[in-house]
């Protein structure tokens, strides 16, 4: 394939930044995600330089880095969209209980399936069932701005819940010695940790952060909240906590626990620098998930998607997610039914954790188209499920509206 010289490369990449806005502002009148439009644009895109007998090689790296800052500024706007108090309780509870429960009888079950259909050695098989069982809270909370308040915010807690949850799991069952006391240890303890290490990181940034009278903070913010996540991740600690507690605490400074240090951090600085987070976000998570999509519909090869094992094997897969969500949500969770059975979309942690899993791991007989299955046909489901329960308020855009609402 010829070089393509700087400003080629300059002028798609912000072709690519127009196209996924007004994909946004498409997204709004029909309730199809955008993210499924950048999918499906990704997809198009290698399908046309096939045709032209030219080849893309996209890097996993690659696809990998702009997941995780996707994840990270996903987690965050997450955590300054939800206020806590005594009225949400219940609700952070029943979305705690869905995330965990669900997450784990997906994962026991797909574990079986796939033990049962690639007769690879079962603890392989549950490492591959654990990112299938993550809802993907990068495709869930863009999509859910037309739900009712209630109902957007089980979605976003539970999305959440979903994706810390799935990625604890996960490194557990990568770090080997299983049943050995130590690792049940540090797993428990790890979670304690993070979150004590959480509040007292947020509280010296917001202190730090409300100090800084210049107005170039932007970046510092983006660089500490990366570093604070990979060195989290370095540290086997769930970072995603330190993120989400971050978030929340900065959007909750008006809370009674928080009166004592008031006195040094006020509320109108919190408010100033909750502005300039949420403008942080929705700018950064607009870009980085237009990328990342774009990018992974690239690594798509649409031919895998023929293949009668794939279209067996990941219906099968699917019907069991949704069974065991409607399951769920019908006997515990009878206000969150529907939509929100619709809302299982796999993405963004999904293909992360499976970037992620160790050679010593892999399953052999496992097509990856199956994973590509599974992503657009969740996706699609829950276009279907957001469309069929009402379409999303056309608001204008201006100056003031959040981009990351696609």
């Amino acid at each position: 394939m010829p070089v393509i010289n700087t400003y080629t490369i300059i002028i798609i990449a912000c072709l690519l930044v127009i196209i996924s806005y007004l994909f946004n502002l498409l997204s709004k009148k029909t309730g199809i995600p955008s993210v499924l439009m950048l999918l499906g644009l990704g997809i198009a895109v290698r399908e046309i330089l096939t045709g032209l007998d030219k080849t893309l090689i996209v890097p996993p790296k690659f696809v990998e880095l702009f997941g995780i800052l996707g994840l990270i500024m996903i987690i965050l706007e997450a955590g300054l969209d939800l206020s806590v108090n005594k009225k949400k309780i219940k609700l952070v509870r029943n979305a705690f209980f869905s995330a965990i429960t669900i997450l784990i009888l997906s994962s026991a079950a797909l574990s079986a399936l796939l033990y049962y259909y690639l007769g690879e050695n079962y603890l392989n098989c549950l490492v591959y069932a654990i990112p299938l069982a993550v809802v993907s809270s990068a495709i869930v909370i863009p999509s859910i701005s037309h739900l009712d308040e209630a109902k957007k915010e089980f979605l976003v807690y539970e999305t959440s819940f979903s994706d810390i949850l799935g990625i604890l799991f996960f490194n557990y069952m990568i770090a080997g010695n299983l049943l050995h006391g130590i690792n049940i240890a540090w797993f428990f303890g790890s979670i304690l940790i993070s979150i004590i290490i959480s509040i007292v990181l947020s509280l010296i940034i917001l202190y730090i952060l409300t100090q800084i009278n210049t107005k170039v903070r932007f970046f510092l913010v983006f660089a500490i909240l990366i570093f604070l996540y990979a060195g989290g991740k370095m540290l086997n600690l769930p970072a995603l906590f330190i993120i989400l507690l971050f978030g929340l605490i900065v959007s909750n400074w008006n809370l009674s626990i928080f009166q004592n240090l008031q006195t040094r951090i006020p509320g109108k600085k919190v408010q100033d620098v909750s502005h300039l987070l949420h403008s942080l976000t929705a700018e950064s998570s607009f870009l980085i998930r237009t990328f990342f999509f774009f990018t992974f519909g690239l690594t798509i090869d649409v031919r895998l998607l023929a293949d009668i094992e794939v279209i067996l094997a990941g219906t099968a897969i699917v019907i069991i997610l949704i069974l065991i969500r409607f399951i769920y949500l019908h006997f515990f969770l009878r206000s969150h039914i529907f939509p929100e059975v619709y809302f299982l979309p796999r993405g963004l942690i999904t293909i992360l954790l499976f970037y992620s899993i160790p050679h010593g791991y892999r399953l052999s007989k496992f097509n990856d188209g199956i994973l590509f299955f599974i992503i657009l046909v969740t996706s699609i489901i829950m276009m279907i499920g957001s469309v069929a329960y009402g379409k999303p308020e056309i608001e204008t855009i201006n100056d003031e509206a959040p981009l990351n609402e696609i």
